[in-house]
């Protein structure tokens, strides 16, 4: 795999990890009931989901490039624009000032944080449909270690998007509850869905 691929796919796991979700929510909102020691235990247990995620997207998309390499490049493109899509609506969301984020602070406490964040994370069937859809878009199916590729970008986005969630366990309570929290928001919603249209952008215009 090339330093480029490598390069460029960190930096959109990253941008795509840092913005505020459904899973930033679980992870502040246990931050705030239980201080970051539930925040670390939320993150925790997401990250065990991703890594289920992880192992059930390369078993399917190997299977699929041993059987067809003409149609893992059919997955790929309708993976492109399934990212385009989340890019478009996360620009709207900018435009629009549009926060996912609504917490409250409780002092309702929450029990198998760890356990909850695992079963969150593998029931959410947008998860799974992004690991489709991002993973076929740095591996070139005709490659001999494609399989390994797979599993090794799987296994780096998991770990790159536990720790973005332990950084929103340590911050979350404060940035979350200031009143700046829906600018970083929408800054972010910015941020990744530039680089989710230039991810696509890329895939379409590529000769792979």
């Amino acid at each position: 795999m090339e330093m480029n691929t490598l390069i460029l796919f960190v930096m959109a796991a990253l941008s795509i990890n840092l913005i505020p979700g459904p899973d930033v929510i679980y992870i502040v909102t246990n931050t705030m009931k239980g201080k970051m020691k539930s925040g670390i235990k939320a993150s925790l247990g997401l990250g065990v989901g991703y890594l289920i995620h992880t192992l059930a997207a390369v078993l399917g998309l190997s299977a699929l490039i041993l059987s067809s390499a003409f149609l893992f490049t059919v997955i790929k493109y309708l993976g492109a624009i399934y990212l385009l899509y989340l890019g478009v609506q996360s620009l709207i969301n900018c435009y629009k000032n549009k926060s996912k984020i609504f917490i409250e602070s409780t002092n309702e406490k929450q029990n198998n944080i760890f356990k909850q964040g695992v079963i969150v994370s593998v029931l959410n069937p947008k998860v799974a449909m992004f690991f489709l859809a991002f993973l076929p878009q740095f591996i070139d199916p005709t490659a001999l270690n494609a399989t390994r590729e797979l599993l090794t970008l799987g296994l780096l986005f998991s770990v790159l998007a536990t720790c973005c969630n332990l950084f929103y366990a340590s911050l979350g309570s404060v940035v979350f509850s200031s009143p700046k929290a829906l600018k970083y928001s929408r800054v972010l919603e910015g941020v990744s869905g530039t680089i989710l249209i230039g991810l696509s952008a890329k895939i379409a215009l590529s000769n792979k």
